[in-house]
């Protein structure tokens, strides 16, 4: 893979903007960045579960402050690794600097969690198995393809975030959001289709890069001319198509990863799940030798915060390190890991994850909220599919008329009638009930169900 082609600022149905990078005060990829901030998919992460769901404690993580951290995360990791590659490949002075390499970091990052349903990773659980073994799974028949199918029965947070940013947002445009080739491929995480299994991903396909999947079959042509005009590496097994990751991907990648364990390591220690003696000896074996100036004045809070601070400053410097070491092998399709398993605080790094699984993420109340999310998001699915299925037959029961009634018409088709095709329909009510908040959820839920009516 070529650097050049991998920067790439043609737009996502548009064209280059090569001649003319600075429009407005904002290149390309700082428009990514605002068009991504001023979407409304975006704006519904503020109500969207990190690990605590509907959490009561203001200070805790939703979607959208961990979305920010991880995009300020990665723009310094793509500014210090921008340096060293422009120095190593002087040609490319001609037109970027180190700066916009960490534009389109930072761009990607801020879209990384876009399409995430309610209730976190539960949540996509939830929408898969109503497919797998819930009552969706009368559909398998009568859709008859593999490759649609495991769209949904694999559902995927990822695939779900290329759908709104290319196409959900802005629907009548080409595009969606028009975003930059080069971001959206650092974006996908998972550059392959559903198809492939999980039972032979380990040697064929590098491992657990490939074992989700990074974009519907709905979005199958858009990702090609993303891959296409990025160059990534094409490849195939047992006729699924795949790719090798644009590079830029391992970064948004590390940011999300440092984030979400020292960050939810800190909202484990506010919420009582960690002591502070736990919390700081954990922070203070990712900045061994550091000197804390000010730190004993501090108060328990606040010297948490500061560890966080150093620690995650620490990563960073040691990320973009053994990026600039690997950036061959990572050009060539030839790294087979993820940064942080190969920086110097890999194994502190790894004990985190393993405590907060233990401590943080099988807290009871985590546990019981994930849980009530399995039963909100098949309701909610199961009524409007049923609805919409009804009424694609001329035959809807005054139930499901009302039901329909409460479906956006964007998640219908032409004259708020639903589409003819199932797939589509099945689709666009995954589209309607993954894009809901965890709040807005719930509320709709016990509306629907008849366990709360509207104005009492």
């Amino acid at each position: 893979m070529e650097w050049n082609k991998l920067l790439s600022d043609k737009i996502l149905g548009g064209h280059s903007t090569k001649d003319n990078k600075i429009v407005d005060g904002r290149s390309q990829f700082q428009r990514d960045f605002d068009r991504i901030v001023f979407c409304s998919a975006f704006r519904r992460l503020q109500d969207k579960t990190q690990v605590f769901p509907l959490p009561e404690n203001d200070f805790v993580h939703t979607r959208l402050t961990h979305s920010l951290e991880v995009s300020c995360v990665g723009r310094s990791l793509g500014n210090l690794i921008g340096k060293t590659i422009i120095d190593r490949h002087k040609s490319l002075k001609k037109e970027y600097t180190n700066f916009h390499f960490g534009e389109i970091v930072a761009a990607a990052c801020l879209a990384h969690d876009i399409g995430n349903p309610p209730f976190g990773h539960s949540g996509e659980d939830a929408i898969a198995e109503y497919f797998k073994r819930g009552n969706g799974k009368q559909f398998e028949k009568s859709l008859n393809n593999e490759k649609l199918w495991n769209d949904l029965i694999k559902f995927e947070g990822n695939a779900q975030g290329f759908r709104i940013i290319t196409r959900l947002q802005n629907p009548n445009i080409k595009g969606g959001l028009r975003l930059t080739h080069a971001t959206l491929g650092a974006f996908t995480k998972y550059p392959k289709e559903s198809g492939l299994p999980e039972s032979i991903a380990i040697k064929p396909v590098k491992g657990k890069f490939y074992k989700k999947f990074g974009f519907f079959q709905s979005e199958k042509k858009l990702f090609k001319e993303v891959a296409e005009e990025t160059g990534l590496i094409k490849k195939e097994f047992n006729k699924i198509d795949w790719w090798s990751r644009h590079p830029l991907t391992y970064l948004v990648e590390a940011a999300d990863d440092i984030c979400y364990r020292i960050m939810d390591l800190e909202d484990g220690f506010r919420l009582g799940l960690l002591t502070f003696n736990e919390t700081e000896e954990i922070l203070n074996s990712l900045i061994k030798n550091k000197k804390l100036k000010g730190y004993r004045e501090r108060n328990e809070n606040d010297k948490i915060g500061y560890l966080r601070a150093k620690s995650v400053s620490n990563m960073v410097q040691q990320l973009a390190n053994i990026f600039v070491e690997e950036e061959n092998n990572i050009l060539t399709d030839n790294f087979e890991n993820d940064l942080i398993s190969v920086i110097p605080s890999a194994k502190a790094l790894k004990m985190i994850k393993d405590i907060s699984v233990i401590k943080i993420y099988s807290y009871r109340s985590v546990v019981e909220r994930e849980a009530a999310g399995y039963e909100v998001l098949g309701g909610l699915l199961d009524a409007f599919i049923n609805a919409v299925n009804e009424a694609s037959k001329e035959k809807a029961s005054f139930k499901n008329n009302n039901l329909l009634k409460l479906i956006p018409t964007q998640f219908l088709y032409s004259s708020g009638r639903p589409h003819d095709d199932l797939y589509t329909r099945l689709l666009l009510i995954t589209d309607f009930v993954s894009g809901m908040t965890d709040s807005y959820a719930v509320s709709l839920y016990r509306k629907i169900k008849g366990i709360s009516l509207p104005g009492l």
